[in-house]
């Protein structure tokens, strides 16, 4: 039964999210990159235009084939499973075993409701349990996912799910803040307020190691 449109207007202006997997039809790539943009571009041409913009001036006219190559090529590049990151890890042969903590990971990424930018940081923890990744593949991992129209939450356990099985441990964590530009410059309009997520596994629910990763991150959240 469809739903209403006040029904779906209350799930995208409270940002409830309804699938824990980014909602992607089976044939999301049967067209290639270039027929993509070619696509979108005659749809942001058509937005631009029901708007009342006139194409035809030098700022506006290539306005739709940059959106568009924005779109595919950019804020939406992470639904293309090509550009996964390959995860790079290493037998943790120096024996570290105490929590390793990768703080302050910039987010860039797009509410899937109104299309509008999150912009926030993430802080990530595991401990290795024989394996270790490059650090800098973590930070790609937070760009993966966070390039596609994406909810908090959600976006949390991908990464933390990610490292698990690269690292094929449960003892990893995630804390994301971020500001919803949805929040923060429409609706309610509060440009002040920002968006906290966790998602935590294996020893990381332990109360005592929990605490410890938040020391480390500095962040004064109650859980």
């Amino acid at each position: 039964m469809a739903h209403t449109e006040d029904f779906q207007d209350e799930i995208g202006n409270n940002h409830i999210a309804t699938n824990a997997k980014n909602p992607v039809r089976k044939d999301a790539f049967d067209l290639t990159d270039d027929q993509k943009i070619a696509s979108i571009k005659k749809d942001v041409e058509n937005i631009l235009q029901t708007l009342g913009m006139d194409l035809t001036d030098d700022s506006l006219s290539g306005t739709p084939n940059r959106v568009a190559k924005m779109f595919v090529k950019e804020i939406f590049g992470g639904l293309n499973p090509n550009k996964k990151p390959s995860p790079s890890t290493f037998e943790n042969n120096y024996k570290y075993g105490e929590m390793l903590v990768e703080k302050n990971i910039v987010v860039y990424s797009t509410c899937e409701h109104h299309l509008l930018p999150i912009i926030g940081r993430a802080h990530v923890a595991y401990i290795s349990k024989g394996s270790v990744i490059g650090l800098s593949k973590m930070n790609r991992i937070v760009e993966y996912y966070s390039k596609r129209p994406q909810v908090q939450e959600r976006l949390t356990m991908q990464i933390v799910q990610e490292l698990q099985m690269a690292l094929g441990t449960d003892d990893v964590a995630c804390v994301i803040d971020a500001k919803h530009l949805c929040v923060n410059s429409r609706g309610i309009k509060d440009i002040e307020s920002s968006t906290v997520t966790s998602e935590f596994g294996g020893k990381f629910k332990n109360l005592e190691t929990k605490r410890e990763f938040l020391d480390y991150i500095k962040l004064d959240t109650k859980f």
